[in-house]
Parts: C-alpha cells; structure tokens; sequence
C-alpha cells in the first residue's frame, strides 16, 4: 500500500517532513518577554535565517535533490535559497501549508475566531482579518505581525517563535497523526494551527476524501471535564500535556514515551489507552526523565542514530549513574537504599496481549536503567547483534553537560547511519569519528551537489553532518526538534 503518510522507525530512509524556517516574530522578541517565550536569549535572525538555509538545503539533496542538484548557477534556485522556499511536496513548510487551507471560506471561519479567542482579540481585529488575503493571514498567524498601509509593522498578538520545533507539534504513528497538548501557554497557537492542517492538509493528500472520513486518523488527547468542580491544586494533577519531542516512533510495534517537564502522567495514561484500543502499538514504554528545563523531552538526552547504534547523554547511562551513585546514611537509616541521583531514568513498559478478538490484557515491565531499554530495542526490535551507546562529549565532564545543552543529543536520521547534528559539540564529533563515522560538513556536501554530484555519491556510509549552529542552537532545539517526520521507508524489523 502506497501512503503518504507513514513512518514505523526512527532511522527508516526519510521521504517526507514537515518544517517551518526562522520567520520575521522571532526577530521580534525582546528579552523581557523571552522566558514567557521559551527562549533563553534574543537570536540574531538573519544568522539563524542563514544557517537554517544550510538545513533546509541538505534535507533538500536527500529527500529532493531535483530543486538543488546541478542548480548553482540557476538565479530561480539562488532566489529560493535568499528567501528560504522551495517549492517541495517532499520537504512541507508550515506556512504554505496554511496559505493553502485558508483559501477555503469555511476553514477559515473556523480557525481565525479560534485564534482570536487564544490571543484575546477584539471583533473588528476578527473581522480584519477574515477579510485578508489567504497569504497575508497566514504570515499574520504565524508572525503576529501586519503591515499597515505605509509599510509599518503592527504587531497584533506574540510571535509563536518555537514553531522552528515542527516535531514538537505533531508526530506521526503509523498512518496515525497524534496532535500535540503543549504545556506551555506560548505554544498554543502553533498547536492549533498544526490541528488545522493535519485534518484539512496533510490527511486530504492525493485523496478525494472529506477531512471528516479521515479524522480517525487523528488522535488527540482530550483534557478532564471535571475541571469546573476541581480546586487549582487538583486541577493541575489532572492536566493533559504531551509534545512531540517526548514520543518516539521507534519500532513498528512500539512506541516510547518521555515523562518530562512537557509531557504529563494523565497524558501519558490516555494516550496509552488510546493507542492500545485502537491495536495501533503493542508495546509502549515510559521513560521517566527528570523534570528540568535541561532535559525538556526525551529527544534532548537520547536519539537513534542506527538500528545498533544511540547518542546519550552520558550521565544518563548506565556507567556513570552507578559510579555517580553514593551511599545514603540517613536513607539507610530510613529504609532507603541509596541517594538519588538528578540523572536517574526509570522505564516502565506497558505490553498489549490480545485475549480474544474484542478485548485484550496489559503487562508491565520495569527497567532501571536507559541503556537497557535501547539495547532491548536493538536487539529484539532489529534483531542487531549488539547495542553501542555513544556518551555526549565522551562522558568527559564538564563537556557531557555544556554540549547536551547545545543539543549533541538531538540528531535526525536522514537513513540509517546518516544523521544531521549541530557543529559545535566538537567532543561529540570526536566519539563519532572514534566509532568509524565520516564527518562532513553541510556546506561542502550543498556545494557537490549544486555542481551536480549526485548524493549517493557524495555521502556514502555512516556519516555525521554538522551544521552551523551559532544562532540555532541558541533556541535550545537541534535537528530532531526541528522536523516532523511524516514518511519514511519501512525497516526490516522481527517484530
């Protein structure tokens, strides 16, 4: 079966994704409201818009080097790269995907008084804006930004800057798009923008299906009703918070799960639920990470890089939490065996057994330790021989810690073995090169390949490509957080 949509791995060749580049609100942010924004510091947007060229042209050379091989010298192909647009059905953007939707009268008088009823805005802003062109509304959704009519910007509600991270947004489970419940009021915006496209957008591809026969295919998480009649305290107990970074695709069986500082437990409880009743997944595995902006989702502290092959953040490994781990007096006093550390993972699986043809049982598992799950995953998923986990930095401390920050955690897989990463995490890059990767800047593979050189040619084998990443990693999101995967080549797995 031909999809459009589909993606049951990780490292499976990517053939589709959707991205968003820096646009104009980022430009925007002054640092009095940059926490309010999730962003540590203000970025310098014509280098972040830079780099982020280099991005989305090597996501180009491997996913469709029709619009960049052989192109150096075409001015239609410089102008694109100026302004960061390519016109790809294979490599989505954001914006465009909106231009699109809001040329139908009906969606758009669903989505602009939506909008207006998250930013508070007033009925003659409503009417203004379902009177824009398609084009002009959707820069204005995005940026937050208008032009009047002498060329001055007004700026009528925030930007939505993190929607750079598209994996955050969405994430694709099979044939499946889960939507995303941030947990952070700056993101609902762009949370309710991605609900749009998903079911008037990317499920209406090559399809002459209504939005509506299609919605099956959306799973979204809904909030408790109970809300009216609960105190604040419980309230905040019982929120449904989940977000693409913290959910992994990673077999086509199983899917891993991140309980994070932006993912909830009631989250977490329903989405298994739903994912077990619709026999989409068999197994699902909760990793329980700490609660700390540092770690954010579970892409920022592990990524696959191989079917035998990870990227973690080393004081979350086996070897060094044990060695970090101290013997507790007053805990054992107490009853208790050891201190905690701040870098301990649990895991908790929960395991689909179907019982007859209408209902089914769930086990459970426990690991105390992140490598475990991995090499589960690499051995019984992929039938690899062996699990190799590759410590950030080399477990070289403070250098674990300073590049985890800079995302040396965070890669995309572009195929197996093929990955794109940030080049500032220089001690990461060492691991790499120890463990028999090429290493190959993003620069000189764009410029084979606008000269003509195939891709296959230029990038052959395990590679790891650095990005320019001065600016980019500055938003505290790398390569996975800036992708939504939604179709990639199936892998020969065994189960």
């Amino acid at each position: 079966m031909i999809h459009d949509i589909y993606v049951n791995s990780e490292i499976g060749r990517l053939k589709r994704l959707l991205i968003h580049s820096p646009d104009a609100g980022i430009g925007k942010i002054v640092p009095r409201i940059k926490d309010q924004l999730l962003y540590d510091d203000i970025v310098y947007l014509e280098k972040m818009q830079q780099e982020y060229s280099e991005y989305l042209r090597i996501l180009l050379c491997f996913l469709d080097s029709e619009r960049i091989q052989g192109k150096a010298n075409d001015p239609d192909y410089q102008a694109s790269v100026k302004n960061n647009w390519f016109e790809s059905d294979k490599v989505l953007n954001v914006e465009r995907m909106l231009v699109r939707i809001l040329q139908y009268e009906d969606i758009k008088y669903l989505l602009v008084p939506s909008v207006c009823a998250i930013e508070k805005c007033g009925l003659r802003t409503q009417k203004q804006m379902l009177g824009m062109s398609p084009e002009t509304l959707a820069s204005l959704l995005i940026t937050g930004i208008l032009k009047d009519e002498h060329g001055q910007e007004i700026i009528l509600f925030p930007p939505v800057p993190n929607l750079i991270f598209t994996r955050d947004i969405g994430i694709t489970i099979h044939d499946h798009i889960l939507l995303s419940k941030p947990y952070e009021n700056a993101r609902d915006r762009e949370a309710l923008i991605f609900k749009y496209i998903a079911h008037f957008e990317l499920l209406r591809q090559k399809t002459s299906q209504e939005a509506d026969e299609l919605a099956h295919q959306v799973i979204e998480l809904q909030e408790p009703n109970l809300f009216y009649i609960s105190s604040e305290e419980e309230t905040q107990q019982k929120v449904v918070t989940v977000e693409g970074g913290d959910v992994m695709m990673i077999s086509p069986g199983h899917l891993l799960v991140g309980l994070s500082e932006r993912t909830s437990l009631p989250a977490v409880e329903q989405l298994v639920e739903k994912l077990f009743q619709r026999n989409l997944i068999q197994k699902v595995s909760v990793v329980k990470i700490p609660r700390r902006r540092a770690y954010m989702h579970i892409d920022t502290v592990f990524t696959q890089v191989k079917r035998d092959t990870w990227i973690v953040f080393s004081p979350f490994t086996k070897q060094e939490i044990n060695r970090n781990r101290g013997f507790n007096v007053t805990g054992a006093i107490q009853g208790q065996r050891n201190i905690e550390s701040v870098h301990e993972v649990e895991v908790i699986q929960f395991i689909r057994q179907q019982e007859t043809e209408d209902t089914y049982s769930i086990t459970t598992n426990r690991m105390d330790y992140l490598d475990d799950l991995l090499e589960q995953i690499s051995r019984q998923d992929f039938g690899a021989k062996h699990c190799e986990i590759i410590p950030s930095a080399g477990g070289e401390f403070p250098y674990s810690e300073r590049e985890q920050w800079t995302d040396a955690c965070n890669f995309l897989a572009v195929r197996e073995g093929v990955i794109i990463g940030y080049d500032r995490n220089i001690k990461t890059e060492k691991e790499f090169r120890k463990r028999g990767f090429a290493v190959m800047r993003s620069a000189e593979i764009i410029e084979q390949v606008e000269q003509g050189e195939p891709i296959e040619e230029v990038v052959t084998g395990d590679t790891l490509i650095l990005l320019p990443s001065g600016e980019l990693s500055r938003a505290r999101g790398g390569t996975h957080c800036m992708s939504m995967p939604l179709l990639r080549e199936e892998v020969d797995v065994l189960v």
